[in-house]
């Protein structure tokens, strides 16, 4: 979360004689000193003494023992500036216009942000205020924050004068406020107006008086008093007729009300609620609020938590306002509404899940941001915060899931992951789209009528294994001309290798790509024959798909078709063998042991996981079947082979 400055720099400038360091001085010792120094020293005031709680840092200026670069440098160094002046010296209160602020402007720029404090000295000499001449000043300049009318003799306002510095550094008039206009500035109005809408937690354009609590809760660490309540909206309804409606606050008087604080000068309200919501002095979010660090080591995956889902599905149901189980473009872009840019393309509808009028399912949803956290956890954690992740949890690491590296999951023959990534790669006019967008559970129909500009080469959605939801993403990998694949396309968890039954030379590429990169590493691949509702034709290869599959010992090519129903029985083997990606080897590694009758039938039984259309290998408890059939049979051969050994015969 966006915090105040963790230290504040206060550099005080002026002409000769007109008390600078005399103000230091009276601070510090809290007496006047009748002799002072041509410079004061550095100071350090600890952060548990000062009002805002920041430790404070007091720089002195002296014309006599420093140089022009020296100012330079000081005044790009600090945090604001106290231009102090006597009141009874009519040349210095000139010369805050002709030389000072200038100045400030020559050093840091026409449009600087450094605020400026006007610190009026020796009062105690004088009955005459000089605020009224001050005014036409701070209205030509928009860095004078404030002015302060001050005596380092009697020590009168010496304190406001450096709390009124410190405030100016941490909570700025000028990002917020337009003096001229007497309102908000369109920065200010725009954040306030996403945190309202963040608040806003039905969705209805008011904020109840629960929401109101939550949000005081959240600001300021407690819920306002029934009673305060009421006068807050009192006051509201007063000032503003339609800022009040159904006893909610609407947006126009929650803007309302942060205008009145800054203007009776309590600009820490409004600035409180800014940095809670993660904003800076510039009213941009804050690199530590977007994009806290996300370590993910090397073999790792991310994943969303549960609390990461459930947060987003409530957003959908937020915005989801006719109930439909969609969301329509409208309520899409109103769920994105925080956000300074719509996340998604129109290649999100060939993606993920949609109703028959493209709009995406509360389930395409969920699986969108699933493929963003796996692909780009970076941009999924910066989201999460444009949405209001935040305003509930401390941050938007509590919504992420670093996963085991792949090394255990294989030592352990078994993963952890919930969400699996498979490469699809195959000749052009294979049928990779349909393919594809068969997951999605469209068939060939609906693929011809797409429209090819929008079509995506990810999709994903839920399949089930032994019962349970994974995610299963295709990514069809774009081969161009070369047939080398990078690290990168060779990261996942099952690779796919696709041929048409009716193209005689699109199965050599198949054989080629396994060959060339899949034989000889731990990534499970299958390779599945498209178009099968076609009579297959003789491959040009010196061996048939059958063939080659039996030699390097990979599961039988799989059949797929979706001309009119799509086989599902594909992605559902593509997910166990992502999920147990030494399942095959296993299974092969028990056929090739002399095994008891009992084991044969077994065995069998484990073979057809990927043998035809068999739906068994799906329900709900045969994967703690074939888990525990592979210890038993491991167990079994591994006693069978001791109890053969020399060591076992002798006893």
């Amino acid at each position: 979360m966006a915090s105040c400055k963790r230290d504040v720099r206060i550099l005080l400038v002026g002409d000769e004689k007109v008390g600078k360091t005399s103000l230091i001085l009276s601070l510090v010792s809290e007496e006047f000193a009748e002799e002072v120094p041509s410079r004061a020293e550095e100071i350090t005031i600890p952060a548990d003494v000062t009002p805002e709680h920041v430790p404070t840092c007091i720089v002195d200026y002296s014309g006599q023992d420093q140089d022009e670069s020296c100012l330079q440098d000081e005044i790009r160094k600090c945090s604001v500036v106290c231009i102090v002046y006597s009141v009874v010296d009519e040349d210095s209160i000139q010369r805050l216009t002709t030389y000072w602020l200038p100045y400030m402007r020559f050093t840091l720029g026409e449009d600087h942000r450094t605020p400026v404090i006007l610190v009026g000295n020796k009062v105690d000499m004088t009955d005459v205020q000089t605020l009224e001449s001050i005014l036409p000043i701070m209205n030509d300049f928009a860095e004078v924050e404030t002015c302060v009318e001050c005596s380092a003799k009697t020590l009168k306002n010496i304190s406001e004068v450096f709390y009124y510095a410190q405030k100016a550094v941490l909570h700025p008039t000028a990002p917020v406020y337009n003096p001229d206009e007497k309102e908000l500035t369109l920065p200010a109005r725009q954040a306030l107006a996403r945190i309202f809408r963040i608040c806003d937690l039905d969705n209805d354009n008011l904020l109840s008086d629960d929401e109101i609590n939550m949000f005081q809760l959240k600001c300021f660490n407690a819920p306002l008093h029934p009673q305060a309540l009421e006068d807050v909206k009192a006051i509201v309804k007063k000032s503003v007729p339609d800022g009040i409606i159904k006893d909610g606050v609407t947006l126009k008087g929650f803007l309302f009300l942060n205008t009145l604080f800054i203007q009776k000068g309590r600009h820490e309200t409004t600035w409180t609620v800014l940095r809670k919501f993660g904003y800076e002095d510039t009213l941009q979010l804050s690199q530590e609020y977007i994009a806290p660090k996300v370590n993910v080591g090397l073999g790792c995956t991310t994943e969303l938590t549960a609390q990461g889902y459930q947060f987003l599905a409530r957003l959908f149901d937020k915005y989801d306002e006719d109930r439909d189980g969609c969301l329509s473009p409208t309520e899409l872009q109103n769920l994105f509404s925080t956000c300074p840019i719509m996340p998604w393309g129109p290649d999100v509808n060939n993606t993920v899940s949609t109703n028959v009028e493209g709009w995406v399912t509360m389930e395409g949803y969920l699986a969108q941001w699933t493929l963003t956290t796996l692909l780009d956890v970076t941009r999924a954690v910066e989201f999460l915060a444009y949405l209001g992740y935040n305003y509930q949890h401390d941050n938007q690491l509590s919504a992420i899931h670093i996963t085991r590296e792949k090394k255990i999951d294989l030592d352990k023959r078994q993963t952890a992951r919930n969400v699996f990534r498979c490469h699809v790669l195959g000749a052009k006019s294979v049928g990779k789209t349909a393919l594809l967008q068969g997951l999605l559970q469209r068939n060939l129909r609906y693929v011809a009528t797409l429209n090819r500009q929008n079509l995506s080469n990810f999709t994903i959605n839920t399949v089930q294994v032994y019962g349970q939801d994974k995610y299963l993403m295709l990514h069809e990998v774009d081969m161009m001309m070369c047939e080398m694949l990078t690290p990168t396309e060779l990261d996942c968890d099952v690779a796919c290798l696709v041929y048409d039954v009716t193209n005689p030379r699109s199965f050599e590429f198949c054989a080629r790509m396994y060959l060339k990169h899949f034989i000889d590493c731990k990534i499970p691949t299958l390779i599945v024959a498209s178009k099968a509702e076609y009579p297959e034709v003789r491959q040009d290869y010196e061996l048939t798909p059958a063939q080659f599959c039996s030699r390097f010992k990979l599961p039988p090519p799989q059949r797929f078709t979706c001309i009119d129903k799509v086989n599902h029985d594909v992605y559902v083997k593509l997910a166990t063998m992502a999920a147990y990606p030494n399942l095959k080897r296993l299974v092969h590694m028990l056929l090739v042991h002399q095994r008891p009758l009992w084991l044969e039938e077994r065995l069998r039984h484990m073979k057809g996981l990927f043998q035809s259309g068999s739906h068994s290998y799906v329900h709900a408890g045969i994967g703690l079947a074939v888990a525990a059939l592979l210890g038993i049979a491991i167990y079994k051969v591994a006693t069978s082979s001791s109890s053969s050994s020399p060591a076992a015969l002798r006893r």
